[in-house]
């Protein structure tokens, strides 16, 4: 890459971290709008559906935000990298709404208790399609199609974990609004990883991964 694609990237890439962070503050705002509108009135109790889910899945987020944000440095495909600012705008967004939730419900951000109590996960297992340490290090020292594929490969496993973990929220959660958003995840993630899989055939990969299980080991994190 010569230096003035280097700059033009560069400033790209810093444009995309100002929305990203922009786009955060909007959604912890509206989180909070939204939050109290609750029901009844009364919080969601400390150990529900919804409280653990908001708390579990804007933790899920975060790594695929951080996914996003290391290929996208890592390669020049336009379709890998249009991907990559979705997810990370999309998740970015819905983490803020979730924590802006737990904020208007008095509940904090995270739990010293392990990981979906609420879906009565194992406790000694981490939640479902989280990428371990090795394998983030392995993303980072990628570069270009072997990049591409890396990250293709960790965000379908990340989708398939984060589908299992929003269709139960979507099934059993107390509030609507918290029903309709963990629905909207599934659907949209699901979408993803059609596409992601119709991505790593282009890259002559013939993708053939299980879903995730929900007993599935623990990754290193």
């Amino acid at each position: 890459m010569t230096p003035d694609r280097r700059l033009r990237l560069g400033v790209v890439l810093g444009a995309a971290g100002i929305v990203v962070v922009a786009v955060a503050v909007v959604a912890v705002v509206a989180g909070v709008a939204i939050g109290r509108g609750t029901g009844d009135g009364a919080a969601p109790d400390e150990g529900s559906v919804d409280v653990g889910f908001a708390r579990d899945m804007a933790r899920h987020h975060d790594q695929a935000v951080e996914l996003a944000e290391l290929v996208r440095d890592r390669t020049d495909d336009a379709d890998i990298r249009l991907l990559a600012k979705d997810i990370a705008l999309t998740q970015q967004a819905q983490i803020g709404e979730m924590r802006g939730w737990l904020d208007v419900w008095g509940r904090a951000p995270t739990s010293v208790g392990p990981p979906m109590q609420w879906m009565d996960h194992p406790a000694d297992q981490a939640m479902p399609g989280l990428a371990s340490d090795d394998e983030i290090t392995a993303l980072t020292a990628a570069e270009g199609v072997e990049a591409e594929t890396v990250f293709l490969e960790l965000m379908i496993r990340h989708h398939q974990g984060g589908i299992h973990m929003a269709s139960a929220a979507a099934d059993t959660a107390g509030e609507e609004f918290v029903r309709r958003l963990a629905g909207g995840m599934a659907e949209s993630q699901q979408a993803e990883v059609d596409h992601m899989v119709d991505l790593l055939t282009e890259r002559g990969v013939d993708y053939r991964g299980d879903a995730v299980s929900p007993s599935a080991p623990a990754s290193d994190e």
